[in-house]
């Protein structure tokens, strides 16, 4: 079982091949059980632009004000949810498109991340407060391939804009995932980024709990997005660069990047 995290930075467009979706659909349909996550920050920014509404990240967070939620909503669970599901079934894989916040799968809670050591309302950002896989696994059961925008809801029904990192984290470890995959545009965690002579290669969660103050912020979501998945029931994490398939498919041989274990 692995939960695989895409990135929105090489989102394929309906006539162009993407090997990378091409190559978890191979996999998928050799009968392995799979779940994809999904983010869209070049996809969400473009849209902004459009609507001529500013968006700064901090911390490694977008700040998400209602009007900025409505854009992050339409975006991800619509636009980038469907180009994924409708590249895979192209694929010849049986998948469907969910919100991190359909069927339970997981709930959020309003997100106070620390900025410069204080805790920071940054708006509609929610954290995971529960999971369910309840729903996952009946499709997995089904040889269905589920592909998940990181939008959540709270309890009381406000959406919230939840990192997909974080997402698939909890995802995987409601799962027990035997791997959860981070793709990124780097090539796994490094000690001093960008300094590819630092990169981590294979690292315990003790290690990196004890560094992941020093990282840069572009990093914290994931250092955390590791450690929260283990800590759930993940079995391990692997962060590569995703922006080959060949570091996938090596991923989902177990090799490459950085892998992170109990």
């Amino acid at each position: 079982m692995i939960v695989i995290k895409y990135g929105g930075h090489a989102l394929p467009t309906p006539e162009s091949d993407d090997p990378v979706l091409r190559a978890i659909s191979h996999f998928h349909s050799s009968g392995k059980r799979v779940v994809l996550v999904h983010g869209g920050g070049p996809q969400v920014n473009a849209e902004l632009a459009i609507h001529g509404i500013k968006s700064e990240m901090i911390g490694g967070y977008r700040p998400t004000t209602p009007e900025v939620f409505a854009v992050v909503q339409k975006v991800l669970s619509g636009d980038v949810l469907r180009s994924l599901v409708n590249k895979l079934i192209s694929y010849g894989s049986n998948a469907v498109g969910l919100s991190a916040g359909d069927g339970e799968i997981t709930r959020a809670s309003k997100m106070y991340p620390l900025i410069n050591g204080a805790p920071t309302d940054i708006g509609l950002v929610g954290d995971i407060e529960s999971t369910n896989p309840k729903v996952l696994v009946s499709l997995l059961d089904a040889g269905v391939l589920p592909v998940i925008s990181p939008v959540s809801v709270t309890r009381d029904g406000q959406g919230m804009n939840v990192n997909a990192d974080i997402a698939a984290a909890a995802i995987g470890g409601s799962l027990q995932a035997d791997q959860v995959i981070f793709m990124t545009d780097v090539a796994g965690i490094y000690r001093e980024f960008p300094n590819p002579d630092s990169m981590i290669h294979e690292i315990s969660a003790s290690e990196l709990e004890s560094l992941q103050e020093g990282f840069a912020e572009g990093m914290i979501p994931k250092v955390k997005a590791a450690l929260n998945a283990l800590r759930s029931g993940a079995k391990s994490v692997r962060i590569i660069d995703g922006r080959e398939s060949a570091h996938l498919i090596a991923a989902l041989e177990g090799r490459g990047g950085t892998v992170v274990t109990p």
